[in-house]
């Protein structure tokens, strides 16, 4: 089973988020999104400063099968992008929540995160998936 972890929230279409204090946030896809996609060759990321929108596309991974667009489970302003991803899109397959997060957002409105799911009912959405997969 992939890893699922405490303390994050997360989205039906398998982002994640974290809340780091002070109205900011990290975000990248969770290790059942990486799984699914396969190897990962190349991410594309928002440009910092932009604003994005709660459910709007915020970047994209390709992977050898095929294009998924992420999406921004909050709205914010990008305040910095994982520039490591540039030359090691590998990072989401080999650490999905930590070396592989995306983008840090400053929020526009904290009570977005009430909207998300917690890891147990993340969990609880897998379990479903598996049942009907």
């Amino acid at each position: 089973m992939e890893e699922v972890r405490e303390g994050l929230l997360y989205t039906e279409t398998h982002e994640w988020i974290q809340d780091l204090g002070d109205g900011k946030v990290r975000i990248g896809v969770t290790d059942h999104a990486q799984h699914e996609l396969g190897d990962i060759v190349f991410v594309e990321l928002p440009e910092k400063g932009k604003e994005i929108k709660k459910g709007e596309e915020m970047g994209a991974l390709e992977s050898v099968k095929t294009v998924e667009p992420v999406y921004t489970p909050v709205s914010g302003k990008v305040l910095a992008v994982n520039e490591a991803l540039e030359d090691r899109s590998e990072l989401i397959n080999q650490s999905p929540y930590d070396e592989g997060w995306m983008i840090e957002l400053e929020l526009v409105d904290a009570s977005e995160l009430e909207t998300l799911l917690d890891s147990d009912s993340y969990t609880k959405l897998l379990e479903g998936e598996a049942g009907t997969g």
